[in-house]
């Protein structure tokens, strides 16, 4: 890895890495945050320096990296090269409503899904919106996210503003969610097609190991798993 003092040197970086926890507590695992300069500072609004804004640039400007809640229920960040293998780890042939009988996914979640399984991608306003969500609902469908993304379900796939009935955009952007399949296509679930469960985990944890061999295993076998 080299120092990071910008935008670009943590896409560089990230691409070399192939995946990493999006902030700054690594969970004792990996975070390219231990390579940031003194030029980085949070929540500036600088959309080179400012770490908190790189994650809309990575979605307007990359096709090719994954981000969201997908290490320890935190934020993080993996490249289309590895994110096969992570698929298989967590994921494999498993089927979501499959999982729901066997009790292993929320109903909440499973709504969620639905509704984007129906209407492909959706701004979360109109997510929450379309799936009938209410306001005391806010903690668990903010749960309910959060696990169809560690489970590679649902992924984020961009953001849009709000529009009033004129058409108008107005106030914050709100992020964009997908189904995992439409996220990079069907080339990647082929990919992990052909990697058993084991031999991901293994190819994961090398990588790991190689970029922090320090790393505790309890923490390394959650942060394959989630």
């Amino acid at each position: 890895m080299k120092e990071i003092n910008g935008f670009q040197d943590f896409v560089d970086d990230l691409r070399i890495a192939g995946f990493t926890i999006g902030g700054e507590n690594g969970e004792g695992v990996f975070t390219l945050s231990d390579y940031f300069s003194d030029k980085i500072h949070w929540h500036t609004e600088d959309d080179d320096t400012d770490p908190w804004e790189w994650r809309i640039r990575v979605l307007d400007e990359y096709r090719d990296i994954a981000y969201g809640k997908l290490f320890f229920k935190k934020s993080g960040y993996i490249t289309k090269e590895w994110f096969p293998y992570f698929l298989a780890a967590r994921r494999g042939k498993a089927d979501l409503y499959e999982e729901y009988e066997e009790g292993n996914v929320t109903l909440m979640a499973k709504r969620i899904y639905d509704v984007l399984s129906e209407e492909k991608e959706l701004p979360v306003h109109l997510l929450k919106q379309y799936g009938g969500f209410s306001r005391e609902d806010k903690s668990g469908f903010d749960n309910a996210l959060t696990e169809l993304q560690m489970k590679f379900y649902v992924s984020l796939c961009g953001r849009t503003r709000k529009k009033s009935r004129k058409g108008e955009e107005y106030g914050w952007s709100s992020t964009v969610f997908c189904l995992t399949e439409d996220l990079f296509g069907e080339e990647v679930f082929d990919a992990a097609a052909g990697i058993s469960g084991e031999e991901a985990f293994r190819k994961i944890e090398k990588q790991i190991y190689k970029l922090n061999p320090q790393a505790p295993e309890r923490k390394v076998k959650k942060y394959i798993l989630g």
